[in-house]
């Protein structure tokens, strides 16, 4: 049996701002996200990845596992036109588009996401590689962002989206079938 727990990273200052990302933007956690970090209790895992982000990288360290496996698949979605911006923002300067463009992008078959950036189908075709390569047993710890942790229960158990704060815990699990999901564990 394979169970793989994904860990949300901790929070950042873009995150409290409720910002979309530019796809090479890494802001450090923020003190509240560095104690949040300190604070995970995680599962002991087999191998451990961590999408190349820094802001990933270092919930990962605090938490305990300063030795990761780089996963770049496991980066956060681009979004285009949609970086930097809130979602109050969107709608002031593109109207019901952005509703969309996340449609669009939250779909693992649509040929489309928001301009300029990653369809739904580039987007969900990395992340199921991934989860392709995963091996068959053991435990496997991935520290990734929540547009990741979205992909990947939508690829395994079908769930269209599961509210995942900075820090959540999901925890699915395989034994040669289907995925099954067995936690969803908000931080502490």
């Amino acid at each position: 049996m394979l169970t793989l727990h994904l860990v949300r990273h901790a929070p950042t200052v873009r995150n409290h701002e409720r910002r979309y990302p530019f796809p090479h933007e890494d802001p450090p956690l923020s003190p509240e996200g560095e104690a949040l970090a300190r604070r995970l209790v995680l599962p002991a895992a087999d191998v451990v990845f961590a999408s190349p982000r820094a802001r990933v990288r270092q919930t990962a360290a605090l938490a305990g596992f300063p030795e990761v496996l780089d996963a770049p698949a496991l980066v956060e979605a681009r979004f285009g036109v949609m970086a930097g911006l809130t979602w109050a923002e969107l709608e002031a300067r593109h109207g019901e588009a952005p509703r969309t463009w996340i449609d669009t992008l939250s779909d693992p078959q649509s040929p489309l996401g928001p301009p300029g950036g990653e369809t739904g189908q580039a987007f969900h075709g990395r992340v199921q590689a991934w989860l392709d390569a995963l091996p068959e047993e053991g435990a496997v710890l991935a520290f990734a962002h929540s547009g990741t942790l979205q992909a990947a229960l939508r690829l395994t158990v079908g769930l269209g989206a599961v509210v995942t704060p900075p820090g959540t815990r999901i925890t699915l699990e395989r034994a040669g079938g289907p995925w099954w999901l067995s936690a969803v564990v908000p931080p502490g």
